[in-house]
């Protein structure tokens, strides 16, 4: 099978980028459990328990597998400052939720190429223990930048990864250069100092990041951090907005046609045409947790 085949049938089943990295176990994995062991991952044990030694080799996810495809889908949406009073929300999470979004294309994929060829696969989401970001890379799709982003040139890092695991003897893609240089836009706006060095790469301390504090911490967020976070409810996206490689990147409307231009709105299922405007912290403030789930899920 083809790279152009493959590009090919990735672009109809809706991602933007496509490339093949070898299934073997990446070398990053050994940064990963430095970074695991210093405490960074926080209160997120699926990253730190039994679970992640799964991310060593993806062949304990498909015995079978030879080269993983690597896809990435853009959802940059127009965005202004959210209005004062009103809540700042990532914008991955304006719209429908990407997880089932993403399988489903992976999964008609598969189907697409499976009529050239058969093979053994697997489709994975973000919530697959994969190192991804890594895969991303070494499949061509983009450098890992000082925000620990996946960044791509020309489209910059506003899109989600998928994965599928294949048992296809593949041609590999070229990892492209890191292409940061000096400028340490995401470290100097970050209002939490979550970016530690790491060598000659940055980490997140997630102990310190304002979108682990607002999605994954189930307790109280620390007082000195709660100041800095602003009106941030629901993730940040200070560290992508500040790159100048985003300032380039294309908008897209087609993955969430229902948003408009406006900060923190949402396409929500659960109400009468699906968009909205930012709420006010004040009305979030008077939710239940079960109507706040709603809002979010």
């Amino acid at each position: 099978m083809t790279a152009a085949t493959i590009q090919r049938i990735a672009r109809e089943c809706g991602f933007e980028l496509a490339g093949v990295a070898p299934a073997d176990p990446p070398e990053d994995f050994a940064r990963y459990e430095a970074w695991a062991a210093q405490g960074m991952a926080g209160e997120m044990r699926y990253l730190t328990d039994r679970r992640a030694d799964l991310r060593r080799d993806v062949r304990n996810l498909l015995p079978s597998a030879k080269s993983v495809i690597c896809v990435g889908k853009l959802y940059n949406q127009r965005s202004e400052p959210a209005a004062a009073g009103h809540a700042s929300i990532s914008r991955y999470a304006w719209g429908k939720d990407y997880h089932g979004v993403m399988r489903a294309s992976l999964e008609e994929m598969a189907a697409r190429l499976s009529e050239h060829e058969t093979f053994e696969w697997k489709a994975c989401v973000d919530t697959a223990p994969v190192l991804e970001r890594t895969f991303a890379r070494l499949a061509g799709l983009g450098w890992i930048g000082k925000n620990t982003c996946l960044i791509n040139e020309p489209r910059g890092s506003w899109f989600f990864l998928g994965e599928l695991i294949t048992s296809l003897e593949l041609e590999v893609s070229a990892p492209p250069p890191e292409r940061c240089g000096t400028c340490t836009r995401c470290i100097d706006a970050c209002p939490t100092d979550a970016f530690v060095p790491a060598g000659e790469w940055w980490s997140i301390d997630a102990r310190r990041c304002i979108a682990y504090f607002t999605i994954e911490l189930r307790g109280a967020i620390p007082e000195e951090f709660r100041g800095p976070m602003g009106s941030h409810v629901f993730g940040c996206d200070i560290c992508q907005d500040v790159c100048p490689w985003n300032s380039r990147a294309p908008v897209t409307e087609a993955f969430n046609p229902g948003l408009t231009a406006a900060a923190g709105v949402m396409a929500s299922p659960a109400r009468e045409g699906g968009v909205h405007e930012a709420p006010s912290l004040e009305s979030l403030a008077e939710l239940s947790e079960a109507e706040f789930r709603e809002m979010f899920r």
